[in-house]
C-alpha cells in the first residue's frame, strides 16, 4: 500500500547551521513559524508555500518551540514539507526520531506459537541465602537467544513465574530481573524435565561490598563535586533519598514541565545515583561526585520508552541555558539525527561538555548520539569478582580480558575508533525509585566518566573561571582524557583507557 502523503507527521525544523540563527532573515522566519498557531495563521502561511486542498486549515501545526526564534516542532504532511523545502531551501527540515536508554535488558522478542495457551513452565525465583520466595521479579527465558524466541513471565508470590513455552525440552537462557534490592540471575542450558523444578536464586545487595564503580573509585567524600553543575538527560530523577535534585526541565511534549521525577522506568535516576547520590551503607551508596549541583531533564515521557529528538534537542538547549558544566547522555539508537547532533555542538561550542554512552549492540560499531564528534564516548568495561556467583552479570564476560585477567569490556558493549574512553559498566549498584538495584550497561559507564569529570573540573578551579565558550569545554574534555589509563585493550574497546583522578 502506498504511504499516505496527505497524513501530518512531526518535523524539526532548524536552521541553516546549528540550533540558534545565525543571520536575521532566519530568525526572523523561525519567529514566523513559531506564530502559526492558530488556522487562519497557518492557511496564510501553507498558501505562500504553494499548498493548496481542502487540508490547508489545518495542514501546519506547532507543537512546541525552543524560544520565539529557536527550533520548531512542527505537525504537517510531507507534501507540505516538500513544500517548505522548495520556499524556504536554506531552513534545514528532519523527521522526529526516537531514542532509547542505553541500558541492557533482554526481551523475548518473538514469543512461541499460541502462548496464551501454550504449557507453562514454572520458574521459581528464591534468595540464595534462606531460600525466601521472591515475588515481583521478571523472568526472561529463551529457547533461542539469538532468534529472541522464548517468553516471559513474573514471579508471583511463591517466587513462581509460569513462563508459556510449549514443548520445549532444553531453555538456552534464563534471565532474571529483580525487583530493587537484589542482584539479578542469570542461568544457561537448562534442560526441562517433567515434575523437575528450575529454580534461580538470586544474592540480596549489600551496598558495603565494592561493584565494580567502587571497585576503582571507593567512596567519595561528600564535598567532592563542590562547583560543578551536571545535567542529566533521561527518564527523570527520583524520588530517592540518596538524590538531590537543584533543577531542570521536562521537555516532553505536552508533560508539566516542572515534573522532573523519574517517568517510571528508573533510569535516569540509577544514572543520576552514579554521578551524584549522597547514601552510604548500610542503607544507601555514594556517587563520584555527591556536591555537584544536579539537575535533571527529563525526555521521556511518562512510562513512555522512546525519547523525542526534539526533546532532546530542548533539553540541551536547556542544560546549556542553566550553566550545566557537564551532560550526561545515556540514551541512543538509529543513524546521526541533525537535530541533536547540532545541540550537542552547540553545547560544546558554549563550553558544555556532553559525555554519551556507545551503545549496547554486542561489539556493534559506536551508535549515536555518542558517535558525534564533539561529545566524549564511552565503552563498559567490567571486572569479575565484583558480582555474586549466579548473577545476570555472569553472561556480559567476554574475551579480550585486559592486562588484569578479571576486566574485561563487556560483551553487549559497541566498540569503534570513535570510543574516548571505558567506564565502570557491568553490575553498578545505584539509587532507583524504591531503593537499590544493579543494572549493567554503557549507559551506566556513561555516568561513571561523567563523575570524574566533574571530580577533576571541581578541582580545577582555573578551568571553572574560564569564559563558556569551546576551550573551556575543551579543557574539560582534556582533563578527563588525560586521566585514563589504559587496561590492554586495543584502543577500539577502550579509547584512552579508564580515566582515574
Amino acid at each position: 500500500m502506498a504511504a499516505d502523503d496527505s497524513a501530518p507527521v512531526r518535523f524539526v525544523v532548524l536552521p541553516p547551521t546549528g540550533t540558534r540563527p545565525g543571520a536575521e532573515e532566519f530568525s526572523t522566519l523561525l519567529a514566523q513559524l513559531g506564530g502559526l498557531t492558530t488556522a487562519a495563521a497557518a492557511r496564510r502561511f501553507a498558501a505562500s508555500c504553494g499548498i493548496r486542498g481542502g487540508r490547508v486549515e489545518c495542514d501546519i501545526r506547532v507543537l512546541d518551540s525552543v524560544g520565539a526564534d529557536g527550533p520548531k516542532l512542527l505537525e504537517m504532511s510531507p507534501e507540505s514539507a516538500n513544500n517548505l523545502r522548495a520556499r524556504e531551501p536554506g531552513l534545514r527540515i528532519v523527521p522526529e526520531v526516537f531514542f532509547a536508554p542505553a541500558h541492557v535488558r533482554y526481551a523475548a522478542r518473538v514469543m512461541a506459537p499460541r502462548a496464551t495457551t501454550a504449557a507453562k513452565t514454572p520458574i521459581t525465583v528464591v534468595a540464595r541465602a534462606g531460600g525466601e520466595p521472591i515475588r515481583g521479579a521478571t523472568v526472561v527465558a529463551f529457547t533461542d537467544f539469538a532468534a529472541g524466541i522464548g517468553a516471559e513471565a513474573t514471579s508471583k508470590a511463591d517466587g513462581t513465574a509460569a513462563v508459556a513455552l510449549g514443548s520445549a525440552k532444553k531453555i538456552e537462557r534464563i534471565y532474571v530481573y529483580a525487583p530493587p534490592g537484589w542482584w539479578g540471575g542469570f542461568r544457561r542450558n537448562v534442560v526441562v524435565k517433567k515434575g523437575a523444578d528450575i529454580v534461580v536464586r538470586l544474592s540480596r545487595i549489600d551496598p558495603a561490598d565494592p561493584d565494580c564503580l567502587r571497585h576503582y573509585y571507593g567512596s567519595a567524600a561528600l564535598e567532592v563535586g563542590e562547583g560543578v553543575t551536571v545535567g542529566v538527560i533521561d527518564t527523570g530523577v527520583g524520588p530517592h533519598a540518596d538524590l538531590v535534585v537543584a533543577g531542570g526541565q521536562n521537555t516532553v511534549l505536552g508533560e508539566d514541565p516542572a515534573d522532573v521525577a523519574d517517568n517510571g522506568a528508573g533510569h535516569g535516576t540509577h544514572v543520576a545515583g552514579i554521578i551524584a547520590a549522597r547514601g552510604a551503607p548500610p542503607t544507601g551508596v555514594r556517587g563520584l561526585a555527591p556536591a555537584v549541583t544536579l539537575h535533571s531533564y527529563r525526555v521521556f515521557g511518562k512510562d513512555q520508552p522512546g525519547a523525542s529528538n526534539f526533546a532532546i534537542l530542548k533539553a540541551l538547549d536547556r542544560a546549556v541555558a542553566d550553566g550545566c558544566d557537564i551532560v550526561n547522555l545515556s540514551l541512543g539508537g538509529g543513524v546521526r539525527d541533525p537535530a541533536i547532533a547540532s545541540a550537542i555542538q552547540d553545547a560544546r561550542a558554549a563550553g558544555t561538555l556532553v559525555v554519551a554512552a556507545a551503545g549496547n549492540e554486542e561489539r556493534a560499531p559506536v551508535g549515536f548520539p555518542a558517535a558525534e564528534p564533539a561529545c566524549v564516548a564511552i565503552s563498559a568495561l567490567g571486572v569479575k569478582g565484583t558480582f555474586p556467583r549466579g548473577a545476570m552479570e555472569e553472561a556480559d564476560v567476554r574475551e579480550p580480558f585486559g592486562t588484569d585477567p578479571a576486566e574485561f569490556i563487556a560483551g553487549f558493549s559497541n566498540v569503534g575508533m570513535e570510543i574516548d574512553l571505558t567506564g565502570p559498566g557491568v553490575g553498578v549498584v545505584s539509587t532507583v525509585p524504591g531503593g537499590l538495584m544493579p543494572m549493567s550497561g554503557t549507559s551506566m559507564a556513561s555516568p561513571a566518566v561523567a563523575g570524574v569529570a566533574a571530580r577533576l573540573l571541581a578541582a580545577d578551579a582555573a578551568t571553572r573561571r574560564m569564559r563558556r565558550d569551546q576551550a573551556r569545554s575543551d579543557a574539560i574534555a582534556r582533563a578527563v582524557l588525560s586521566a585514563g589509563v589504559r587496561r590492554g585493550f586495543p584502543p577500539s574497546f577502550e579509547g584512552s583507557g579508564l580515566p582515574l583522578p
